[in-house]
């Protein structure tokens, strides 16, 4: 596995140290897939969004039914 280096201040650290039996890396690494896993969803809401502002909308007045006749009227 990769190694990354988080910079605390020294009284974090220091709290850190009393609570030597919590395992820090694995509470880093939640932390960092809870951000990820939530800029995910964010990112996948905002593509929706920026879809559903790019469809095109008909007329009121337009019918599918009217459209597929007038193009096999066409042929």
């Amino acid at each position: 596995m990769p190694v990354i280096t988080v910079r605390v201040d020294e009284e974090t650290k220091r709290q850190m140290e009393r609570l030597a039996h919590i395992n820090w890396s694995g509470v880093v690494r939640e932390a960092i897939h809870r951000v990820l896993d939530s800029e995910g969803s964010r990112n996948l809401a905002k593509a929706v969004l920026l879809n559903e502002r790019s469809l095109i909308r008909p007329r009121a007045d337009w019918r599918g039914v009217d459209e597929i006749r007038r193009w096999r009227g066409r042929r």
